[in-house]
């Protein structure tokens, strides 16, 4: 777990944000992990702008909201003024059961995704029952490929999980959780700026049969194989816009994340 607190100008009334997160969090503090594609995660360039507000950051790389729901009582969780809870993606890809509305409002457990937020959010009411709770859901997610690592890759959000979920169901689940117990919600899957076509300008791939590297855009890069053990990284600077991996938000991303947070503050 890595803990950051990002401070306020001297003699202005403080108010304390935990977020809660995968690795869109975590990455705020671990630019080197990016090889430095990023400079600023989205907590910075809210706090940035709200001066009297420092953050928590409880980004956790790689885990699930079920992870995260069996292990809340380990988290070193504080009281905040806020909080924000950004999770699901590795949910879906891990192809954990996504559960109903239902699972949410009868308190059935981390066996499901929905009923992990339940546990969740009890724990941030129970730290602190008047802070606003802010749900931020997935982003879409264009096929994966880890800088360090060509071998920990994943296909993108157009198509579903093994087991046969979709990542929008994900995120409209998380919605309606919202709805439903008066959560504020920031929906990103469905934010137009960060629609699959946007998220890179294009995949750095060989022609099929052939040793020539090209430019594939989506939806054509889906039909194009990628080869960890000898291909080149698929998404050179070129090919970085609202992502700089296909899942992780770039600079431009993470300033697309932080405008409409920073309406909840």
């Amino acid at each position: 777990m890595s803990l950051f607190l990002l401070c306020c100008s001297f003699g202005q009334p403080q108010q304390t944000w935990l977020a809660l997160g995968d690795s869109i969090t975590y990455l705020n503090e671990h630019t080197g992990e990016t090889d430095y594609r990023i400079t600023k995660g989205y907590m910075t360039l809210v706090t940035e702008e709200r001066p009297g507000l420092r953050y928590i950051n409880q980004g956790h790389n790689g885990w699930t909201a079920v992870r995260i729901a069996e292990q809340i009582e380990d988290l070193g969780l504080v009281k905040a003024d806020y909080y924000t809870v950004f999770l699901g993606t590795n949910d879906w890809w891990a192809g954990l059961p996504l559960g109903s509305l239902t699972d949410y409002r009868n308190n059935t457990g981390a066996g499901t995704t929905s009923g992990a937020f339940r546990i969740i959010t009890d724990k941030l009411k129970q730290l602190n029952p008047d802070a606003p709770i802010i749900l931020i859901t997935p982003m879409q997610r264009a096929d994966f490929v880890y800088i360090n690592d060509y071998k920990n890759n994943a296909w993108g959000s157009y198509k579903p999980n093994r087991s046969g979920q979709t990542l929008e169901q994900f995120a409209d689940t998380i919605r309606a959780i919202g709805q439903a117990a008066g959560f504020e919600v920031v929906d990103l899957y469905h934010h137009p700026k960060l629609k699959l076509e946007k998220l890179v300008k294009f995949k750095w791939l060989k022609k099929p049969g052939s040793d020539e590297y090209r430019k594939y855009r989506y939806p054509t890069y889906i039909q194009a194989p990628f080869n960890p053990e000898r291909d080149e990284y698929p998404y050179p600077q070129t090919a970085i816009d609202m992502t700089y991996d296909g899942l992780h938000p770039s600079d431009k991303g993470y300033r697309v994340i932080a405008n409409e947070l920073s309406k909840h503050f």
